[in-house]
């Protein structure tokens, strides 16, 4: 008799773990409480039809190289990636933008001096990006798959990012780059460990790309959503489970929640102990999200900023590192570092011709209630004169309003919980296994578990392979 699994929770992670388990012959059953499925990697049309906004993540460096989606290969059910010229930009004061290609020689090449510090950084990972990728998407204390990768990168990962970017830079160009791609991690650029953020973006960047989804992300779920109808999987939407004893019996039931909802779940039968720490979790800085319909591209003092598909707007190194610094202080910067997608530039399913849709948003300290859109536009006018002239219609979504529209989002915290401290290494609780409860059968797979945010569906994938490893076991 094959073996039955319930997933609460349909975002990426939850509909990769429901995959895993049905290519393995499980028989599973996905409830949802929104009425589409998706969780953050969902697609609107917010200003009418015609109109394609990614509510949520728009590039993706780690989808594209996801070992999860690999194997389930998404593209024989629809789903295309689209690149960019070049996959990211950071515009400069007073002179040109500073742009990563998708090849390590030339973006070397631009910073003179700094070519072979630049290339001895971003190398191993731009050489192996999958053998890296299945490296660092897994848990960290547990012997990797590819272990010389891994000592490589740990290498280049230790440091804070800013002491890195120091040490080994003498051009503003080659920081301010490098910086930027750390500060993905949300948190100060003097922490340990920032540095491997810096370092994998970057070489993501210059080996897969930091590619988007033809007609938007939405598209990565919606292929997902196809492979689980071929293998039998049922999705329930617009059903919000309260409680774990009024669902069907199941031998095992993968929760694809953080901590804040666990704790709301009824019927999970959860330890004291383990609910102690997940009482102890703490979510890390929001973001303030703006979409935006322009009448045409944004106007870069350096054009080539047009066909960069992400823009780190955030000025100098200096800059980035003391309005991260603020962040980690609880304090919002008036020249926050503001964070931009521009996909229409590639992409003409997203918005009717001539016109664009871009979105942007800025890091905001926890509890932030801040109107922090003007900031956000002040930002992308400082490097791109007449921006405002460009606006046909915009919209605001404040830490609140994120976390209305997916629960997850505690206080718009996009990656789970914070990676400050202990936190980046045991998600959620301090245990090796971190996707096991205690309870027999009761397993998390959110962002909240290794290997964090990001739309690549490897806590769903390692949760389910936990799930039927025990059920081997049993």
């Amino acid at each position: 008799m094959a073996h039955s699994a319930i997933v609460i929770g349909a975002g990426p992670n939850g509909l990769t773990a429901a995959a895993f388990l049905a290519r393995r012959g499980v028989n599973v059953t996905v409830y949802e409480q929104a009425s589409q499925v998706g969780g953050s990697a969902r697609t609107d049309t917010i200003f009418g039809a015609g109109t394609i906004s990614d509510v949520g993540a728009a590039a993706h460096p780690f989808a594209v190289g996801s070992p999860a989606f690999r194997e389930l290969d998404l593209e024989s059910h629809g789903l295309k990636w689209v690149f960019h010229r070049y996959p990211l930009a950071h515009p400069l004061d007073g002179r040109d933008s500073v742009l990563l290609h998708q090849d390590l020689q030339l973006t070397a090449e631009q910073f003179g001096v700094d070519a072979a510090a630049w290339r001895w950084l971003h190398g191993p990972i731009s050489s192996h990006p999958l053998q890296d990728l299945s490296n660092v998407t897994g848990p960290l204390l547990r012997i990797p798959p590819h272990p010389l990768s891994m000592a490589r990168f740990g290498a280049r990962a230790l440091l804070p990012a800013a002491t890195t970017a120091r040490l080994l830079f003498r051009t503003e160009g080659a920081k301010a780059l490098f910086i930027g791609s750390a500060a993905h991690s949300m948190l100060p650029l003097g922490h340990l460990f920032t540095s491997g953020f810096g370092a994998l973006f970057g070489g993501l960047g210059q080996s897969l790309g930091w590619p988007v989804a033809r007609g938007g992300t939405g598209e990565i779920i919606n292929a997902l959503v196809l492979r689980l109808t071929a293998m039998g999987v049922q999705i329930h939407t617009n059903n919000a489970v309260t409680d774990l004893r009024e669902l069907p019996a199941a031998d095992v039931v993968l929760l694809d929640l953080t901590p804040a909802q666990i704790l709301r779940l009824r019927g999970t039968n959860i330890s004291r102990r383990y609910a102690y720490f997940l009482r102890r979790w703490k979510y890390g800085p929001g973001v303030f999200k703006v979409d935006y319909l322009l009448d045409g591209p944004i106007p870069w003092q350096d054009e080539r900023t047009v066909h960069a598909g992400t823009v780190h707007v955030g000025g100098s190194f200096a800059e980035v590192v003391e309005s991260e610094r603020d962040l980690g202080r609880g304090k919002l910067s008036s020249t926050p570092f503001v964070m931009l997608a521009q996909p229409s530039s590639v992409d003409p399913l997203r918005a009717p011709k001539g016109q664009h849709m871009i979105w942007a948003y800025a890091h905001v300290p926890v509890g932030c209630t801040a109107p922090v859109g003007t900031l956000i536009d002040a930002q992308i006018e400082r490097f791109a004169p007449g921006f405002r002239d460009r606006i046909l219609a915009r919209r605001e979504m404040s830490p609140q309003a994120l976390e209305s529209w997916n629960p997850n989002l505690v206080g718009g915290d996009i990656g789970g919980g914070s990676l400050r401290g202990m936190q980046q290494v045991f998600r959620p609780t301090p245990t090796l296994r971190p996707y096991n409860t205690g309870v027999p059968g009761l397993y998390v797979c959110s962002s909240s578990t290794p290997p964090g945010a990001g739309v690549h569906g490897m806590a769903g994938w390692n949760a389910a392979a936990a799930a039927l490893r025990d059920l081997g076991a049993a």
